[in-house]
């Protein structure tokens, strides 16, 4: 870290010393300064020439009655330079750099064409869409033919265009232990998609650079990950303005075939945690990217030792994909910010997002115990709280061990380790990642822990409490709301649901229960309290009633309120994003491929690849050809817009007349911002979607006005 270090404290000092005739020019404005201090006292004095974003929770009026207060950490992130080129102004850069001065589409004759190329590459495979460009409308001399002819030269136009990150293809041997088929991981460098998303100037506008904390009636809030105890335990390791870039990653063990195939795979994806949150827990704004495709291995051996070895397969494969990252956290590094500032950038590993099983072979820890606590399965349930799982000792464990017993001999390592409840693997990736340890950064999750536990336990006991056939009728029989799924044909029939539909049942459960069984038996089921089902003996197996609630997700509510002091607000973690991405990035593309599971990474790697060029291209080619900014500059104009996409937001401030061109998320309007609200409002209006009188005639609806306008009439004064 040293080396690094020194050699961005004599970059800062070249840059304030200057050569005599050098004018640090504003970002903004483009004012020259003699002198860096005079630009940093101009930035600071200049609210419209301040670029860097402030965080919403700094910027939240305080209420009632209400202390707020807000500062930054001390040693937060420092500037180091201006004007260098975020991902956008990068792009510029390229094999055709001389021909696109001429035309922002090459190597497509103009924006027409390119639009039908982006089209065809994201909707149809490559026979259909040879099959379109052999259609006499398409051929015909009536009309301009497009300058690519068959796919293949379709293919060679997109490939041309300015890329990101680059794939790559490794294969993974192991001596002495056979697979049925080669092991090719498909992956990208995770620190070069680190330092593209860091640069994207689409998220400008919504990005937190500095830990900071809110103190509210003399008590501490929590939100945003940068608002968190862990963001200042690691501002406070790290060098005087250096910049935290958190890394955020996603598992999902997912089937990407549908009904044939039976194909598996571990796709991970990759997001920092500067993102606000609310703009990167939509799967719409693209903040996450995959890094990495990895088929699960089939090995030929006992299978007693075949998820040991794909659990070290994986392990192996991270180190392999991260291993740039982990350097960058170590020694840190320049990254340039999207409004073109360099930065001192470090990156530790601070969430990982996984389901439970997956969330045991990434802590190297035994299916009987708990990935973030010392609990074992027999203390599941049993409402105490315990000590975190450190990742220090697992690792020290594992030395121990190893000393005695060659860890490549699998079957007697295995069951030592078991002994320690432990899984076996004995190189985990995260072993020299600084900062990392799997008891803080396996956040908690709640749309498996909380919203699929509920799911799975809890309603199959009022099931049990109520009967299945009462429950089903009064689902069936609940008005309709706004916003709130109606079950019309009841729960039992579903078989699968989403995350939303397992909320909206679990929001409801109360009511819908109420009156029906014991009051005692309603309160358990909205606090997890155990005993009052045991004694409705709710909880059944196949031969009889469970007298244990020996349950590991139960086991991990235990571990939230640990959690949220050191990361933040748990909901910024949930797996509906990665959910969501698993069903765009990997089960979609597979519609588009050849269908062959023996190529069909290669295939989906190639189809995301240009889909992600295509869509990049189109915003970059956009505001090129209309001479804009690639600078997304603050955008303080839209206040009555609460929810917008980062992308047509910045084209709505830039180039209205294009946003209908574009597809995107429509923004959501807070339309009781202008003159609707009072500082001393206490009522809300539930709106339906439909008027109740939509068939009462013009007579009828007349006479409840006069009504209704008699009746609101204040009395007479005298």
């Amino acid at each position: 870290m040293a080396s690094t270090e020194e050699d961005f404290i004599t970059d800062e000092a070249i840059f304030r010393a200057g050569d005599g005739s050098s004018q640090y020019h504003c970002p903004t404005c483009s004012i020259p300064f003699g002198r860096v201090e005079e630009l940093c006292t101009h930035l600071t004095d200049d609210p419209l020439c301040n670029a860097v974003p402030i965080p919403h929770a700094l910027r939240q009026p305080a209420g009632p009655d209400e202390d707020r207060m807000g500062r930054y950490h001390k040693k937060s992130g420092s500037i180091y330079g201006f004007n260098r080129p975020n991902t956008f102004e990068r792009m510029k850069a390229h094999d055709y750099e001389t021909a696109c001065e001429h035309n922002v589409y090459y190597p497509f004759s103009g924006r027409e064409e390119w639009e039908l190329a982006k089209f065809l590459i994201e909707n149809l495979n490559q026979g259909q869409i040879s099959r379109f460009l052999k259609l006499l409308w398409v051929k015909s001399e009536a009309r301009q033919q497009p300058t690519f002819k068959t796919v293949s030269q379709l293919i060679t136009f997109m490939d041309a265009l300015p890329k990101g990150p680059p794939w790559r293809c490794t294969t993974i041997e192991t001596e002495g232990y056979v697979t049925a088929h080669p092991v090719h991981l498909i992956w990208c460098d995770a620190l070069e998609v680190t330092k593209h998303i860091f640069g994207n100037p689409v998220f400008a506008n919504d990005m937190e650079f500095d830990p900071y904390e809110v103190i509210v009636n003399g008590e501490r809030e929590y939100g945003e990950w940068m608002s968190s105890l862990c963001a200042h335990d690691i501002q406070d390791e790290l060098p005087r303005g250096a910049t935290i870039v958190p890394i955020v990653l996603a598992l999902d063990k997912t089937p990407v075939t549908r009904q044939t195939g039976g194909l598996k795979m571990y796709p991970t994806f990759l997001m920092i945690a500067n993102i606000r949150s609310d703009i990167r827990m939509k799967a719409t704004t693209h903040a996450w990217s995959c890094i990495t495709y990895m088929p699960i291995p089939e090995y030929i051996c006992n299978p007693e030792f075949s998820s040991l070895l794909q659990a070290r397969m994986w392990h192996w494969c991270m180190d392999i994909v991260c291993e740039n990252l982990k350097h960058a956290a170590a020694v840190g590094m320049g990254m340039v910010d999207p409004l073109g500032f360099l930065r001192y950038g470090f990156t530790p590993l601070v969430a990982y997002t996984a389901d439970l099983p997956e969330q045991q072979m990434i802590a190297c820890v035994s299916k009987n115990a708990s990935p973030v606590t010392l609990a074992i399965q027999p203390q599941f349930g049993d409402g105490k709280v315990y000590g975190p799982h450190t990742g220090q000792g697992t690792l020290k464990a594992l030395e121990e061990l190893g000393q005695r017993i060659d860890p490549w001999k699998v079957q007697e390592f295995q069951e030592a380790t078991k002994v320690l409840y432990l899984s076996g693997v004995h190189l985990p990736f995260w072993n020299n990642w600084c900062f990392a340890d799997p008891a803080i950064f396996l956040s908690p999750e709640l749309l498996h822990t909380c919203h699929k536990f509920f799911f799975d336990h809890v309603l199959k006991w009022c099931k049990e409490v109520v009967g299945a056939d009462e429950l089903d009728t009064c689902f069936h029989s609940q008005h309709k709301r706004t916003g709130t799924h109606h079950f019309r044909q009841g729960i039992l029939h579903v078989q699968q649901m989403t995350g939303r539909e397992h909320w909206d049942i679990q929001r409801t459960i109360v009511p819908t229960i109420a009156g029906v069984v014991d009051p005692d038996f309603v309160r358990a089921s909205s606090t997890n309290s155990n005993m009052p089902f045991l004694h409705a003996e709710a909880r059944r197996g196949s031969s009889g009633p469970i007298e244990h609630f020996a349950i590991p997700k139960l086991e991990l509510l235990a571990s939230f309120a640990r959690a949220i002091p050191q990361l933040g607000s748990i909901t910024q973690f949930t797996a509906d994003v990665s959910e969501r991405m698993l069903i765009m990035q990997c089960k979609n593309p597979f519609e588009r491929t050849s269908h062959q599971c023996a190529t069909f990474t290669q295939q989906v790697v190639h189809l995301l690849d240009r889909e992600e060029t295509a869509r990049q291209f189109n915003l970059y080619a956009l505001l090129c050809s209309n001479s804009l900014s690639l600078n997304n500059l603050i955008i303080n104009e839209f206040d009555e817009v609460v929810n917008m996409d980062p992308m047509l937001g910045w084209i709505m401030h830039v180039a209205p007349e294009e946003l209908s061109r574009l597809h995107g998320p429509r923004p959501v309007r807070n339309h009781f911002l202008k003159g609707l609200l009072s500082e001393d409002s206490r009522i809300a209006f539930h709106i339906t979607v439909s008027s109740d009188h939509t068939h009462k005639t013009p007579p009828f609806l007349a006479q409840e006005r006069q009504s209704c306008t008699h009746n609101s009439l204040p009395e007479p004064s005298t």
